[in-house]
C-alpha cells in the first residue's frame, strides 16, 4: 500500500481544524500509511476564482514543491483536487519544466472517498450511525471530478444508517467561493433551499465532502 501525502485544505486548516483530525484519525484506523507535510499551504483556487494568476502560479509553483515527489496526494476538498488536476497544467503551460511537474502530480492526486472507494477498494470503514442520512452532492465533486457514488458507498455501509433521497441533491448550495460574497442574496436564497430539502427529507444529518459548502450549508 502506498504511502498517503494528506493534504488539508486552508478552509479546514482555518475553520474545521476537527475534521482535519478526523482524517488522520480514519487513516490511522484503517491501516493507512501517511505523511502530513507542514509547509503546505493553500491550493490556489481563491485567488485562481479572484483573477489573480501570477499570484495563483506562486502559490501553485509551491503546492507541486511539497507534493511533488508523493507518491500519493489525497485531499478532502474536490475543489483542491479539480484545481491541481485541471489548472495547474493550465496555469504552467508557458514554463515546460513546471508543465511537466504539474501534469505528473495530477494523476497521483484524489478526493478522500475516491481514494478509500475506487482506488484501495474500501466501501466500508466500520462506522455507526442510528439514523437517517441525506448527501448533497457538492458542484466541485459531482461536475469538477464525477465523485458522487463513492462517498454514498461509504454512508450506506454505516451500521444502522439508512441514505435517504435529498430533493435536488445535485443543485447548487449557492457557496461557489467568490459567488457567494459577490452575489449574496442569491446565494442566501440557494441555501436556504437547499436547507428546506434537508427537512423535508426528514433525515437525521446532511452529509457532504465538501468543505466551503458545509461551512455555507451550516452557516
Amino acid at each position: 500500500m502506498n504511502k498517503v501525502s494528506v493534504h488539508i485544505p486552508c478552509m479546514v486548516d482555518m475553520f474545521m481544524p476537527d475534521t482535519g483530525k478526523s482524517v488522520i484519525r480514519l487513516l490511522q484506523r484503517l491501516g493507512i500509511p501517511f505523511v502530513y507535510h507542514t509547509d503546505q499551504t493553500c491550493c490556489g483556487l481563491p485567488s485562481f476564482n479572484a483573477g489573480f494568476v501570477p499570484e495563483t502560479r506562486k502559490v501553485a509553483k509551491h503546492f507541486i514543491d511539497v507534493f511533488g515527489e508523493d507518491e500519493v496526494v489525497v485531499s478532502i476538498s474536490g475543489s483542491c483536487v479539480g484545481m491541481v488536476r485541471t489548472h495547474y497544467p493550465e496555469l504552467l503551460a508557458d514554463e515546460p519544466r513546471w508543465e511537466a511537474r504539474a501534469q505528473a502530480l495530477s494523476g497521483r492526486v484524489f478526493e478522500l472517498t475516491q481514494y478509500l472507494v475506487d482506488v484501495l477498494g474500501i466501501e466500508a470503514v466500520g462506522g455507526k450511525f442510528a439514523g437517517k442520512v441525506a448527501y448533497h452532492e457538492s458542484c466541485q465533486l459531482l461536475r469538477g471530478i464525477g465523485v458522487s457514488e463513492q462517498p454514498k458507498k461509504l454512508i450506506r455501509a454505516l451500521e444502522g444508517a439508512e441514505l435517504v433521497e435529498l430533493q435536488g441533491a445535485d443543485v447548487c448550495c449557492g457557496f461557489g467561493g467568490e459567488f457567494a460574497h459577490a452575489y449574496h442574496e442569491i446565494s442566501e436564497r440557494m441555501v436556504a433551499d437547499k436547507a428546506d430539502s434537508f427537512l423535508q427529507s426528514g433525515a437525521d444529518v446532511l452529509t457532504m465532502g465538501e468543505p466551503g459548502c458545509f461551512l455555507n450549508v451550516s452557516g
